[in-house]
């Protein structure tokens, strides 16, 4: 009997490592961060050197712009004609908002309550969503004033950095959704509260870039867009650009 009762708890014990094995966590990097979470650091490094060249870019162009504006050349509106920065911030405060739902997301699954993940989630990507309707009424409304993506060296430059960084919030909002998804379906716990944190980590990055456009293509006047052109212009030419 004591020979069975031992073959029994072998073979229980057995079938136990593979289930172990299947949620065991992602190994440490040397640094000590999960390996998936070092990653994403690594991505979002090199992708704050892909936006710091098209807001450098920008800077150089819309200088040009306003210059050849005031000696009577160059085609189409120029940015203080059509920049609509009341509009913008209500759009730029949505996102910033849901940098906080966010947080309140991560928090939620931290605590095992997946009804209130899947609700600020859910919140997240709506508020993302709003952003984006946002942005393509904008598009949509400089087409009309005659502001397309080849009129002139300021929108060409706009375009290609606001519509750069609209694709990362799309892909944030799918990421969002699917991570909604994969809760109601019971594929997230509270031990793989490393996936939403994850998720979170590009969101808020998402939102930090929009400060930095927001602020430099809405809210820096003319006057001092000259001197930032000096400087963006070197940066340019440092990384091999200009």
């Amino acid at each position: 009997m004591a020979q069975a009762v031992a073959t029994l708890e072998h073979a229980h014990g057995a079938g136990d490592i593979p289930h172990a094995a299947d949620h065991a966590d992602h190994p440490p990097s040397s640094t000590g961060l999960d390996s998936r979470k070092l990653l994403m650091w690594l991505f979002l490094a090199s992708d704050c050197m892909f936006f710091g060249s098209l807001i450098a870019m920008y800077m150089i162009y819309r200088g040009d712009a306003e210059r050849m504006f005031l000696a009577g050349q160059g085609a189409g509106p120029v940015p203080h004609e059509i920049l609509d920065i009341p509009y913008t911030s209500i759009s730029a405060f949505v996102l910033l908002m849901s940098s906080l739902t966010m947080v309140l997301a991560l928090a939620s699954i931290q605590r095992g309550n997946h009804r209130g993940l899947r609700i600020w989630l859910g919140a997240t990507a709506a508020l993302g969503l709003v952003f984006m309707g946002g942005q393509f009424y904008e598009f949509t409304a400089f087409y009309h004033e005659g502001l397309g993506l080849t009129t002139n060296i300021f929108s060409n430059s706009f375009f290609v950095l606001t519509g750069f960084h609209g694709a990362h919030v799309t892909i944030g909002i799918i990421w969002l959704i699917s991570l909604v998804i994969v809760s109601l379906r019971g594929g997230l716990r509270q031990d793989q509260a490393m996936n939403v944190e994850i998720a979170g980590l590009y969101w808020h990055f998402v939102d930090i870039v929009w400060i930095v456009i927001f602020t430099l293509v809405y809210l820096i006047p003319y006057d001092d867009v000259t001197t930032i052109t000096e400087g963006a212009e070197h940066a340019l030419r440092f990384i091999g650009l200009g």
